[in-house]
């Protein structure tokens, strides 16, 4: 029986996990086995990632509002169980780009919480 010879498979694998290495630094992206390890890791931070942005771009919301309703003299906390009292749902995304672009309808919604607050 003939040899088995597994080069050009091996080959391709290899071209495989280059490719995406291109454009990492030293021989992170020419050697294989160094490159292998880097695209690992950075899809699992990838992946890992995905998952935090949702929580990094609520805290940046929450700490939007909160700036903005400084100037109401109410805190965050009151501002949102007055708002869920009263029966609004909006979510901090919204509230985050009304209190961004729209201060008077911001406003509007301070008068609401603080009565039902």
């Amino acid at each position: 029986m003939a040899r088995v010879k597994s080069s050009v498979v091996t080959h391709h694998r290899h071209k495989r996990w280059l490719k995406r290495a291109k454009g990492y630094y030293g021989g992170r992206h020419r050697l294989y086995r160094t490159a292998r390890v880097a695209v690992m890791r950075s899809l699992a931070y990838a992946y890992r990632d995905r998952r935090k942005k949702k929580r990094v771009f609520r805290s940046l919301w929450i700490t939007r509002i909160g700036i903005a309703l400084r100037r109401f003299d109410i805190n965050y906390s009151t501002f949102i169980g007055g708002l869920k009292k009263a029966g609004i749902t909006i979510n901090r995304k919204v509230l985050a780009e009304l209190a961004y672009s729209d201060p008077d309808q911001l406003r509007s919604l301070v008068m609401i919480a603080k009565e039902n607050a």
